[in-house]
């Protein structure tokens, strides 16, 4: 009867602790995310804001499966955009430079996709059979993988809060 107890004893106790240490981090997220002061949205340093995302402009070159890996360090992606404006405001910003951004497909008979797994809607029309997209002076083109080239990096502004020490 005692090793019994015992054991309900060690079982309550560990589902005790597992309730606590659930509960506290639903807590403590909630206080993360509750602002006691005024909020504001911004970018990181050497991003650019444009609508509700920050962009960095590479000043470097790589390829395009090393470009997206430098951007998810960032927590980022490749650049991915939903608009035409978003595409106006990268053309406007990469001047004569050729820039991975955020598509790739398996092959020509396979279908764009960004780097968030979702297709692509034709925005605009890629020119070129290589697997990777890259945004030239006017258009967005496509090449190999290998290809060094500078990249786009993409990710939603952040949320600051006064008063958080942020």
């Amino acid at each position: 009867m005692t090793l019994k107890f015992c054991c309900c004893f060690v079982v309550i106790m560990v589902l005790t602790v597992i309730a606590l240490s659930v509960a506290l981090s639903v807590r403590k997220e909630k206080l993360v995310t509750e602002c006691p002061g005024p909020c504001y949205v911004t970018c990181p340093t050497d991003w650019i804001g444009f609508g509700s995302k920050c962009f960095h402009f590479s000043e470097h070159i790589n390829n395009w499966a090393s470009s997206q890996n430098f951007c998810m360090a960032l927590e980022g992606h490749l650049a991915l955009f939903d608009s035409p404006e978003e595409l106006i405001f990268l053309k406007r910003y990469n001047g004569d430079s050729d820039y991975w951004i955020g598509l790739h497909r398996e092959s020509p008979e396979h279908p764009w996709m960004w780097t968030n797994n979702t297709e692509y809607n034709n925005l605009d029309p890629i020119r070129g059979r290589g697997e990777c997209a890259y945004l030239s002076d006017n258009r967005i083109s496509s090449g190999r993988n290998y290809t060094l080239r500078k990249w786009i990096c993409s990710k939603p502004k952040a949320i600051l809060c006064k008063g958080h020490g942020f």
